[in-house]
């Protein structure tokens, strides 16, 4: 599945006075006239469920110079008890008042929810274009890209050490049985993106 071209995003929302954002690498046009695209977003996300209530949301595409802190800031805390912009020195907003990020990103989409499609852990949002924006010609940075160059290579592990290994963030649960509703504290990722070590 790593394969397929994904690329990686900032998906962003505001309820009230809440701005919230997470990481997704799911963001597909789906129709030229009327201009639509899908996002898929983790049930788990608190993003999640802002996106549900308003029906709004901003897409920044990543770009290649996207460093490491972005994801960390965005994909490894929750919003529910973090504010995802609190060390960010910028507060640009798309004309529906949500904020997007304007550095490491070469456009800016925004989407309004006209359907909704469940998919277990995840939804499916279908919306109609708002807005859109080029920021830069910085080429969109892919998962591939993420994965070879921003992304920290894991640390050296003991080659005695058992447990498990998360894939996304590297994290080590040093037990011998992986539960299998075990969720990665540092990513948010399940058992299914953890392998075995040794």
């Amino acid at each position: 599945m790593f394969k397929l071209s994904y690329g990686l995003f900032i998906l962003t929302t505001k309820d009230g006075n809440k701005d919230n954002g997470c990481v997704i690498n799911t963001a597909v046009q789906l129709t030229e006239h009327p201009l639509r695209l899908s996002v898929a977003v983790n049930k788990a996300n608190f993003t999640h469920g802002i996106l549900a209530k308003t029906g709004e949301f901003n897409i920044s595409v990543l770009t290649q110079s996207v460093p490491f802190p972005i994801f960390e800031q965005f994909g490894f805390h929750s919003g529910k008890d973090t504010d995802k912009f609190a060390s960010c020195d910028y507060n640009d907003r798309t004309s529906n008042g949500i904020r997007y990020l304007p550095k490491h990103t070469n456009s800016v989409i925004s989407g309004k929810v006209s359907a909704t499609f469940d998919f277990g852990t995840h939804s499916l949002f279908v919306a109609d274009v708002t807005e859109a924006k080029v920021l830069s010609n910085e080429p969109s940075v892919t998962y591939q890209y993420y994965f070879e160059h921003i992304k920290p290579k894991p640390k050296t592990l003991n080659t005695l050490q058992k447990g498990y290994v998360c894939k996304i963030c590297g994290y080590i649960y040093a037990n011998d049985v992986l539960p299998a509703d075990f969720v990665c504290p540092t990513c948010k990722h399940g058992a299914s993106d953890f392998e075995r070590l040794n």
